[in-house]
Formats: structure tokens, C-alpha cells, sequence
């Protein structure tokens, strides 16, 4: 079955144009990021060592794991260049997120004019992210 949702805001389409706008020809000085993040991975560790190869017979693992919690993973791709950064957090927090940001524009020029493509994920959308992008106008 395959599914279809539209969106009910009235300016989607001129966002749409935007952001495909930035995939397709990035403005030519400045750094364009395509941001995501996976929440909730977890941290595993397996019990037994690696069995090694041998003639005739595959590289063996044991099917025991050590949990050791969960991460969050952010990650931006640098659409001009294709390089990924990434940072891992404890939490998936507007806090955690902000730290990653601040990350991102501490590798950018001074002034450089930055584009951040993001979904709409609520921690995107806090106080504490408002004020980033307030503090950093460009």
C-alpha cells in the first residue's frame, strides 16, 4: 500500500522550490548543510571475540550483546562538497543540537552565508534554537 500526504501549508510549494533551489545550484560562496539525525541508536558490544576466518569456513560471530545504552547521532552533508560531519550525543536534546550546529559554523568563514536544511522535528523548533539563529544571522 503507498501512501501520499500533502501538506496544508499554503507556502509549500515556494519552500519546496527554496530548498530543491539549494540542492541543485548552491549559491557559489556560501556553505549549504542537509542536517538529519537518528535518535535512540543503540550502543552494542558483542560478548564473544570475532571468530577468525579459516580454509573452507567464514569469519564467525557470537549472537550475544552487552547493551550499553543508546546514542543520538547528528549528521550534515555538505552538499557542495559531499563531506559528512557528525557528532553523537547521550540525548536528543535542542541542547545537543545546538552544540552540533555551533560545530557546523565553527568550520564555515567568518560572515560566510550558511544554509541549513532541516525537517521539522520539534527540537528544531525550541526557544533555545531560535536563539542560536538569532545570535547567528548569517
Amino acid at each position: 500500500m503507498e501512501r501520499y500526504l500533502a501538506s496544508d501549508d499554503p507556502d509549500f510549494e515556494n519552500k519546496a522550490a527554496d530548498v530543491i533551489g539549494l540542492y541543485l545550484a548552491p549559491p557559489q560562496h556560501a556553505a549549504v548543510f542537509c542536517v538529519d539525525e537518528k535518535t535512540a541508536i543503540q550502543a552494542l558490544d558483542r560478548l564473544d571475540p570475532v571468530l577468525p576466518l579459516s580454509p573452507g569456513r567464514l569469519e564467525r560471530h557470537g549472537f550475544e550483546y552487552r547493551r550499553n545504552g543508546t546514542l543520538s547521532l547528528y549528521a550534515a552533508l555538505d552538499v557542495k562538497t559531499g563531506k559528512v560531519q557528525g557528532k553523537t550525543a547521550e540525548r536528543h536534546t535542542s541542547a545537543a543540537f545546538i552544540e552540533f550546529l555551533e560545530q557546523l559554523v565553527s568550520t564555515c568563514k567568518t560572515r560566510q552565508e550558511i544554509h541549513i536544511i532541516l525537517d521539522n522535528l520539534s527540537a528544531h523548533k525550541t526557544a533555545q534554537v531560535t536563539e542560536f539563529l538569532e545570535r547567528n544571522p548569517t
